[in-house]
């Protein structure tokens, strides 16, 4: 929108001439900057629910007799009917229009549904910022944060409800993109239309754990009622060579070894709590929206769980498989600490075997384990590991074709989804609740939060 700048002006000198005849009533000598600066918020709150009100109110010319209704009949004109709504300004009492009479005894107020407003409810844009706070902190903090910033209150089950119908819209943009990408004439149009893949597109997919409460009544007498269930997610990215002046002291280490430091862009995360054959659904059709079915390459850099390779060599059996650099280096060093003793006798075959493991010599590493099979576990365990991941540990390959090969942003994307928000001391959930509010931190760490304000604002009245 464009703004008349002089009217703002003048508004502005009103305020002023507002907060001045406040700090000159307090009859105080000294007034800091945060007291004016909490006046002002205070007295453009009052402006913005004066002028919503103002414009709600002057927004439709004179009543019409009669109007049609959504049913196909006719509703006749009442009188002016008060209504509230929460607003980003607080509660806004206004009075418009109002229709009912007709056969299906429902009644319209056309302001309201001009704006997209329902009475007695939160509007869009406040649901924006309540739902907001929502995916970010707990609920009960949620409320504290937007008690400041709002300077007014809304209930716990206020921020939990709008969440969660923001985050209805987010799955309900998750479910159809599956739909469509399950249905034939759907692919088919998307094979006429889509444009060319990029170059190399990378995928990692991982899991983190989060504890449900269960429903059932039975089950909460019991002494361990809590279980934990795995949310998956997954991540779509670029990788791209980051310059020298950019570098943090950490990937400046890196690049004295690697010779160039590679860092993921246009990341583009999804997750469900689900059996893995429902969320290879997800893996696919998010894979299709981001073209990794036409990308020159395909790169999945992953840990070593079975149930990820397994989905990946179905969905997308031409890809380059990778298991973490990190993952299996770690390994080495459990090992190391199991089968030697002291610093000295370790730190010799920690580093030869890391550097054969560096240069994809992974049968050396293999033979280096069954040396110390006998006398350590972790070795023993290691020999299948590494084994059955040989052709993903080729590094030096990889490193020449300037792959990526570390898992590092999933590893984020877990922490930003799961523990940053569904791990918060004390939290418990629902299923439903978890998935809900997972994929709503998607939608945001992503940047398509607006996406799902515009269809908020955009969803039907209750009749």
């Amino acid at each position: 929108m464009n703004y008349n700048i002089e009217k703002i002006n003048q508004i502005g000198k009103m305020v002023a001439e507002v907060i001045e005849e406040a700090v000159m009533q307090t009859g105080e000598e000294k007034v800091r900057i945060s007291d004016i600066e909490m006046g002002l918020r205070e007295t453009l709150q009052a402006v913005g629910q004066s002028a919503l009100k103002q414009f709600l109110e002057n927004g439709e010319d004179g009543p019409e007799t009669q109007i049609k209704c959504s049913c196909g009949g006719q509703l006749h004109y009442q009188r002016r009917r008060a209504a509230t709504i929460w607003s980003v300004f607080g509660k806004v009492v206004y009075k418009r229009a109002y229709y009912a009479g007709c056969e299906c005894q429902t009644g319209q107020a056309p302001v309201d549904s001009r704006y997209g407003i329902e009475a007695g409810k939160v509007t869009a844009g406040l649901a924006h910022l309540i739902a907001l706070s929502g995916i970010k902190e707990s609920f009960e903090e949620g409320r504290k944060w937007l008690k400041e910033y709002l300077l007014f209150e809304v209930s716990e089950n206020t921020v939990r409800s709008e969440t969660q119908k923001m985050s209805e819209l987010q799955r309900q943009a998750d479910q159809e993109l599956v739909k469509a990408m399950q249905d034939e004439k759907s692919l088919q149009q998307r094979e006429r239309s889509q444009p060319v893949g990029c170059d190399i597109l990378s995928g990692s997919i991982d899991a983190a754990k989060v504890r449900i409460e269960p429903r059932d009544p039975r089950e909460k007498v019991l002494e361990n009622r809590e279980s934990w269930r795995d949310l998956k997610a997954g991540c779509w990215y670029e990788g791209e060579v980051v310059p020298v002046p950019q570098q943090s002291t950490r990937q400046k280490e890196k690049r004295q070894r690697e010779e160039i430091v590679l860092r993921a862009r246009n990341k583009k995360y999804f997750c469900d709590i689900a059996e893995a054959q429902e969320f290879g659904k997800v893996l696919w059709a998010t894979g299709c929206a981001v073209g990794a079915d036409r990308a020159r390459l395909l790169v999945f850099i992953c840990d070593g769980a079975v149930w990820i390779w397994n989905l990946i060599a179905q969905y997308f059996p031409n890809a380059v498989q990778i298991v973490d650099w990190y993952h299996a280096a770690d390994r080495l060093k459990r090992i190391a600490e199991e089968a030697f003793p002291t610093l000295e006798e370790r730190q010799p075959w920690l580093h030869q075997v890391t550097e054969d493991l560096w240069q994809g010599r992974v049968e050396l590493v293999i033979e280096a384990c069954r040396l110390l099979a006998k006398n350590s576990k972790w070795a023993q365990q290691s020999l299948t590991y590494y084994s059955n991941n040989m052709e993903r540990m080729r590094y030096d390959q990889f490193r020449a074709s300037n792959l990526l090969i570390g898992s590092g942003v999933i590893e984020s994307g877990c922490k930003q989804i799961v523990t940053q928000r569904l791990k918060l001391p004390g939290a418990q959930w629902h299923v439903d609740g978890a998935i809900l509010t997972a994929k709503a931190r998607t939608a945001w760490m992503n940047g398509e939060w607006q996406k799902l304000v515009s269809a908020r604002s955009l969803l039907p009245l209750a009749a």
